[in-house]
């Protein structure tokens, strides 16, 4: 696959990790993408793909890319034999400028960019994207159109700094602490969060901490699961197994090995490190 990304000028990565593009054939029909503290924005240029927000729920088709705030459960994702993307990796808190709803309403609930843009104005920058001389102009493209939408949003600093905090704690902080620190009640930094993040500050640093655990995780050599569990600040290795079937679905060993059949089957691709086959 051919995989193009960079991080996009100011004021956007203060929202946005990185903008890229994305084509060839993916590794798996279905992959399995686990919760991670961040949200997603894909304009699809090539075949509809599909995507299934949990275990038990419909599998939804998606032709002009879709939106996903921040997830409490794991995606599995359907792509087409050839698959053709621009989008952006954007921070948990990055969407809210853009979204004109609340983010907690798109909590696990994938949605097309039409439903977030409107019709024409999707089909206007898809088409201008397909025209772009190459990768690089296409980023150029996607960053004018975020450009152009950024708006203010009320709440967004608090929920920047409050973020910030839980991240670089790796998700082991009191969130209690948090609104002290941040100079408002509990209650009104959740609803911010909702607002703007779609989560609670509570289930994002539970987010972060499975995030740092699993990043910790070398799949090639042997695993201390105790030591494991005990450093990210789990109160015992049955919680951490709990909360490791909670976002992906599997135990941590059974994991370990679908890892390890990625390694194996695919050494070097551009999508190791966090999505798993599903099929």
């Amino acid at each position: 696959m051919k995989y193009v990304s960079r991080v996009p000028r100011p004021p956007l990565d203060a929202l946005i990790d990185d903008l890229y593009y994305l084509e060839g054939a993916p590794p798996y029909a279905r992959l399995t993408l686990p919760p991670m503290p961040a949200a997603l924005l894909i304009v699809n240029l090539g075949a509809p793909f599909r995507i299934r927000a949990g275990a038990g729920t419909e599998t939804a088709e998606y032709a002009d890319g879709c939106v996903v705030t921040t997830p409490t459960r794991a995606f599995e994702f359907g792509y087409p034999p050839g698959t053709r993307s621009v989008g952006a990796h954007v921070k948990p808190w990055g969407l809210a400028p853009f979204l004109p709803m609340p983010a907690a309403e798109l909590c696990d609930r994938p949605v097309t960019v039409e439903q977030v843009w409107g019709r024409a104005a999707i089909a206007e920058l898809r088409e201008r994207l397909a025209a772009a001389d190459g990768p690089y102009e296409m980023l150029t493209l996607l960053e004018q159109e975020l450009m152009r939408r950024l708006r203010e949003t009320a709440g967004l600093e608090l929920v920047r700094r409050t973020s910030g905090v839980i991240a670089a704690a790796g998700g082991a902080v009191a969130i209690g602490d948090l609104s002290v620190a941040a100079g408002v009640s509990s209650t009104h930094l959740a609803r911010r969060f909702k607002e703007l993040v779609g989560v609670t500050p509570k289930r994002l640093a539970r987010t972060h901490r499975f995030a740092a655990t699993v990043f910790a995780i070398d799949p090639a050599g042997p695993i201390d699961w105790g030591g494991l569990a005990g450093g990210a600040g789990y109160f015992d290795q049955a919680h951490f197994g709990h909360e490791f079937r909670a976002f992906t679905g599997l135990t941590p060993t059974r994991y370990v090995e679908v890892r390890r059949r990625f390694l194996r089957e695919h050494p070097g691709h551009v999508m190791d490190g966090w999505p798993l086959p599903a099929d």
